[in-house]
């Protein structure tokens, strides 16, 4: 039977109930939550994150995927104190996104591979928290070398595992191309993959070759920038009516714990600059998304296909 590797153990797909697909509880830089812990705003900050989730969980979000990697300063044992604590799953990734630095310049594809793999089976180093998911990234800059390996490196740790892979990408330059190319070449089972921060972009031609690959899509940006909110539910709502809702997965990228930075009269604010954007966290789905897409005459059914049905399927549930 399949089952998923959450913070606090396995669990079948069945349990995933209405599933955020690409949030963070902390994004930061390697070990700046441990060294630097009072550049992350007001203490109590584990309390923060798990009220943060509570109040989701009260609208009805049973699990999230975090998308922190090693080099967006995961802390293991902080999601797993936030998961206990607010109930819900966590499922937290390994492999790499963009920052990578110049000591691993040379390392191979599979070196890292064997780096992820541990991560999958064995746990997370000094942990016996496990990843449930794989992730490689791209941005504006294209896929870089380095970058390259990561994603080759994910694609051989998805071959030796079966786990899914989430892939941070660049709709605007439609790095996806590359990326899948890449994908194609290491054997990926493509219909395991999920191309994330897709509605940066309306450019649905583009969205559709990529559903047409076999891809989940992660329509992943909310409320985001450069495309409107609402633009980006009208999007979604094309993609639905041209039969793709069984491989959309909405969510925020948002996240509760960044660094505060101090402002030009010297205050430190209580929130962080994404808070300010974004002020409702991770219940922005259901306080704007959803009711957007219900005006839009789309039913219940299918937005439990969004958030229910299709994380399921992508996790190897039926």
């Amino acid at each position: 039977m399949t089952t998923i590797n959450t913070v606090n153990g396995p669990i079948a797909p069945e349990r995933l109930g209405f599933t955020l697909m690409h949030e963070h509880v902390m994004v930061c830089g390697p070990s700046l939550y441990a060294s630097f812990p009072d550049l992350f705003g007001p203490p109590e900050r584990e309390a923060r994150a798990i009220e943060a989730l509570r109040a989701a969980k009260a609208l009805g979000v049973e699990t999230i995927v975090d998308a922190t990697t090693f080099d967006l300063g995961r802390v293991p044992e902080l999601l797993r104190t936030v998961a206990e604590g607010s109930g819900v799953n966590i499922i937290n990734v390994t492999g790499w996104w963009l920052d990578v630095p110049r000591f691993l310049r040379g390392v191979s594809a599979n070196q890292m591979a064997r780096e992820f793999i541990r991560d999958v089976e064995k746990g997370f180093p000094g942990t016996d928290i496990k990843a449930g998911i794989l992730k490689c990234a791209a941005d504006f800059e294209g896929v870089t070398p380095e970058l390259e390996v990561m994603a080759r490196g994910v694609a051989r740790a998805h071959a030796e595992t079966g786990l899914p892979i989430m892939v941070h990408s660049y709709p605007t330059g439609q790095v996806a191309r590359r990326q899948i190319e890449i994908f194609r070449e290491e054997g990926v089972d493509l219909t395991k993959v999920k191309i994330d921060h897709s509605n940066d972009t309306t450019d649905t031609e583009y969205l559709e070759w990529i559903l047409d690959q076999g891809c989940y899509l992660g329509l992943d940006r909310y409320p985001g920038r450069l495309v409107s909110p609402h633009a980006r539910t009208v999007t979604m709502k094309r993609l639905i009516d041209k039969g793709y809702a069984d491989r959309l997965c909405p969510s925020h990228d948002c996240m509760c714990l960044h660094i505060h930075k101090e402002q030009a009269d010297g205050t430190i604010p209580d929130e962080h600059e994404f808070q300010k954007r974004n002020p409702d966290l991770y219940q922005y789905m259901h306080r704007h998304v959803i009711p957007d897409l219900k005006s839009m005459g789309v039913s219940d059914d299918v937005i439990h296909t969004l958030f229910v049905d299709n994380p399921r399927r992508f996790f190897g549930g039926r």
